[in-house]
């Protein structure tokens, strides 16, 4: 028999032994959420990344689970809610480049900087003169020999600099080489922000100036297109609902989308790159979860709240399905109970039985029940929980906290398959995910009977980190953010940001003298500060450029 009919046979066994020491409506339920993880994480899917035809299939899955089960659709297209994922721009195949007649190959021989308009020039021009109504050429040699030893030298913003100035003096183009040995860093990329300028900004190779830029003295005949456009996808999110005609309405959440082959980024495979990330824990199994819950509360007997389902996409890429959902509700959110998060529920470790509950101190009702005792106690079944009072966090329930709603997050650990393509349907513990699922059931059961709203608690939160730089604002960014700088989605408490006087909805434009184009242009600023540091924070609110005094 094949390996893989083996590894099936294999896995259905010992299912199967599990199931007999199960009641029939536990093994109902391992059963279900075997077949749901195994569709959803099969290399059919190819990874479930947002935008793909993968995703698109795992979406149809969870629509038929959803309609099969009675709920109702309340998406903006029945179940489903679209939304963009910006992906930056694109050079279209209708730029070119042409000197004396001959098209230059682009990315080749030449490319756009991101700067540059859409626009079409031509005219004559020499290498050695700059006169107005013409193309200048620029050699960066000197520029980047001179600023060597400069620390706070940043070569695009002086290009930027550089193009403006040329643009005033009659430039209609820039074209720019390096004839020195010093690396320039210059390409084409689509998902850097900088602002555009007046007159298009092009580089060329060594060997295009070779071939064409030889003498100086010479009159070039230059004709130039430049076609640059958003490079966008569609996400989906799948909504379903079960409206008991309750004034409020609990949200149970759990992200669908995975990494796909690792094009975006994320992946922990360091050797064999661009191999199929299934995510069977990440987020299958949430999602496994979050339809089998649907399916147990259409049927059960808890008519205190409505029960809104969201299966997101776009959460690998930074939450965009559940900011989008937030940002644009179905439903009125100020309605909204509290939220549940599930994501990577499948790998309870079968000696610590640990769960880790987040958002624990974003109500005060949470402490209260799981303190409960007797027969008022929540369903443990041996598990213990490691509780995280922060309502921010690396997954979806971020989204709704800071929309002032109670969350719950739930998740069972980080694994050496996290990120890797070996993250798969087999290693998941099917047993032990029926535990955690039937401990958050009681909690929805627990809570429905209160009959009243949970109060919201501000939390004090934890904060984005990395290896590459060692202090913090204190924000959290908005990830879909797509214009120039940084948006702050939310502030924490006694941090440097909200001390600064910074508010959610403002837009970081730079720290002292880095600018702040780009998340990734924002995390190298803050690499270039350490504890105790003084600078000066630079943002836009509500189209006003301010400036506040900031200490690390």
């Amino acid at each position: 028999m094949s390996t893989k009919f083996f590894t099936l046979f294999l896995l259905f066994s010992a299912t199967l032994a599990q199931g007999q020491k199960l009641k029939k409506e536990d093994r109902l339920l391992v059963s279900n959420l075997q077949q749901h993880i195994q569709f959803l994480a099969d290399d059919k899917l190819e990874g479930r990344r947002t935008g793909t035809a993968g995703e698109a299939t795992a979406a149809n899955y969870i629509t038929d689970q959803f309609k099969k089960d009675g709920l109702a659709p309340r998406g903006t297209n029945g179940y489903l809610q679209p939304f963009d994922v910006n992906e930056g721009k694109e050079i279209n195949p209708s730029t070119f480049l042409t000197i004396d007649g001959k098209s230059l190959v682009l990315n080749k021989e030449y490319f756009p900087l991101i700067i540059s308009p859409n626009v079409s020039i031509e005219g004559l021009t020499s290498l050695a003169l700059q006169e107005s109504g013409t193309p200048w050429f620029f050699d960066l040699k000197e520029l980047l020999e001179s600023n060597a030893n400069n620390p706070h030298f940043d070569l695009r913003s002086s290009l930027i600099k550089s193009a403006k100035e040329s643009a005033k003096r009659g430039a209609t183009a820039v074209f720019l080489y390096n004839s020195s040995d010093r690396q320039d860093g210059l390409s084409f990329d689509g998902k850097e922000k900088l602002e555009t300028v007046s007159i298009p900004v092009v580089y060329l190779s060594k060997e295009t100036v070779k071939k064409y830029l030889g003498d100086e003295s010479a009159t070039l005949d230059i004709k130039l297109k430049i076609d640059i456009t958003e490079k966008k996808r569609t996400g989906t999110n799948i909504v379903g609902y079960i409206d008991n005609g309750a004034p409020t309405t609990v949200i149970l959440g759990a992200h669908f989308d995975h990494l796909g082959h690792g094009e975006d980024g994320g992946s922990l495979e360091t050797i064999n790159k661009g191999q199929i990330h299934n995510g069977a824990d990440d987020n299958a199994s949430g999602t496994a979860a979050l339809i089998e819950l649907g399916r147990i509360l259409k049927n059960a007997k808890l008519k205190n709240n409505n029960y809104l389902l969201i299966a997101f996409s776009g959460e690998e890429l930074g939450l965009y399905g559940s900011k989008y959902f937030a940002e644009h509700p179905t439903i009125d959110l100020t309605h909204a109970n509290y939220m549940i998060n599930m994501d990577m529920v499948g790998r309870l470790n079968d000696s610590t039985h640990v769960v880790t509950v987040g958002g624990y101190g974003t109500s005060p009702s949470w402490g209260e029940i799981y303190h409960l005792t007797g027969k008022k106690k929540l369903y443990t079944d041996d598990l213990t929980f490691h509780f995280d009072s922060s309502g921010m966090g690396p997954s979806d329930h971020t989204s709704f906290y800071l929309k002032n709603i109670p969350v719950l997050f739930y998740f069972t650990g980080l694994h050496q398959d996290y990120h890797k393509p070996t993250d798969d349907f087999d290693k998941i513990n099917y047993t032990g995910e029926l535990r955690v699922v039937k401990h958050i059931l009681s909690v929805v059961e627990t809570e429905d009977k209160q009959k009243a709203k949970l109060a919201f608690a501000k939390t004090r939160d934890k904060q984005m980190s990395a290896a590459t730089f060692s202090v913090t604002l204190g924000i959290m960014p908005d990830y879909t953010f797509d214009g120039m700088g940084v948006r702050v989605d939310g502030v924490s408490d006694d941090r440097p940001a909200q001390k600064a006087g910074l508010k959610a909805g403002d837009v970081i434009l730079s720290l002292g003298d880095y600018k702040t184009g780009s998340l990734e242009a924002y995390m190298q600023a803050l690499g270039k500060f350490k504890k105790g540091d003084k600078t000066v924070v630079t943002y836009s609110r509500n189209g006003k450029t301010l400036s506040s005094a900031v200490e690390f």
